[in-house]
């Protein structure tokens, strides 16, 4: 599994000590945003975080900290909790959600987070 590439003039993932700050991921798959809603944005989204930890040998268990931004907060949030808690399972990092006015490439959700993988 690949995590899509960045959408702008950044770096995806990089380390900051024994941390690892992931930029927002949208729900995209080959340069383009996967169909359907918010649930099905964020899953993919999830899944590009996903690929960008193991490239660094960490998993979604090693993230503590997640911002959700949402396009429309008051009425997706329930969808962006079900498809966040299929994303992680049982594990629960501290997180925000915040409603933004727009996302880039129109997306409806984008997730950041912080994983803590210790020293080198």
């Amino acid at each position: 599994m690949a995590a899509s590439g960045p959408v702008g003039p950044y770096t995806p993932m990089v380390r900051a000590g024994d941390w690892l700050v992931v930029s927002g991921q949208l729900g995209m798959a080959d340069g383009k945003l996967v169909n359907g809603g918010v649930g099905e944005q964020l899953s993919k989204a999830i899944e590009n975080l996903q690929a960008l930890l193991a490239g660094a040998g960490a998993s979604l268990a090693d993230v503590a900290k997640t911002t959700v931004f949402l396009r429309h907060l008051a009425t997706d949030f329930p969808a962006m909790n079900e498809a966040y808690v299929a994303g992680f399972g049982e594990h629960r990092p501290a997180r925000s959600s915040i409603g933004v006015a727009e996302l880039p490439m129109g997306a409806l959700v984008e997730i950041e987070a912080w994983a803590y993988v210790g020293a080198d």
